[in-house]
């Protein structure tokens, strides 16, 4: 784990969740963490408890330097495929965290990290994409750990709307009782019609 004054650089983390659920938007964040931030709380968002996750999340929400969030629809998923609506959610959350910011951050005084292979389309100098960066530098630990849980609460408010897909569950993902009830129900109004099944082609369950 790269820790230490990172963050004094001003640099901004950024990362996405929810590429792999049939169902749902994808979200991102992006953060900028203070030099003083404890970021002996971060992780992988993947690999916290939801517990911890939570607890996280309040701590940058509260103490971030900046933060914002941004999401790709189901139908903007469809229509674009998930690389690309990741990236643009990546772009949103940006603009977002800079809108929210004010006048607080020059863009040329910040160094972008996004997790992955791929940046988004925003015309900054300093920014790179890095495989497995949740797991390394603290800022996009953090924006991991605020995508994640934005998510998961945007699918529970999904439940409410419609409870028989059990998304409060699920949170979207492929599990064998979500498919069970897409072929028990059909597809809901925010299932990713042209969702594919790793190793089993295209999903034709409608």
């Amino acid at each position: 784990m790269i820790l230490g004054k990172i963050a004094e650089l001003n640099v901004c983390g950024i990362d996405e969740a929810g590429r792999g659920p049939m169902a749902g938007p994808v979200c991102a964040a992006s953060v900028i963490l203070p030099c003083d931030f404890d970021v002996s709380i971060l992780n992988d968002s993947k690999k916290m408890s939801e517990k911890k996750r939570n607890e996280a999340m309040t701590a940058i929400y509260t103490h971030a330097s900046a933060w914002g969030i941004g999401w790709a629809s189901a139908e903007e998923i469809d229509q674009l495929n998930i690389l690309k609506a990741s990236l643009l959610a990546m772009k949103r959350s940006y603009f977002n965290m800079m809108e929210r910011a004010g006048d607080l951050f020059d863009c040329n005084s910040i160094e972008v990290i996004v997790d992955g292979l791929y940046c988004p389309d925003i015309s900054l100098k300093n920014m790179k994409a890095l495989p497995r960066a949740d797991g390394l530098f603290p800022a996009v630990m953090a924006a991991s750990i605020l995508a994640k849980t934005a998510r998961d609460r945007m699918m529970i408010r999904y439940s409410w709307l419609y409870p028989e897909y059990e998304y409060e569950k699920h949170k979207g993902y492929p599990t064998q009782a979500h498919i069970a009830i897409l072929h028990k129900n059909g597809p809901s109004p925010i299932q990713r019609k042209k969702f594919h099944l790793k190793g089993e082609g295209q999903l034709t369950l409608f």
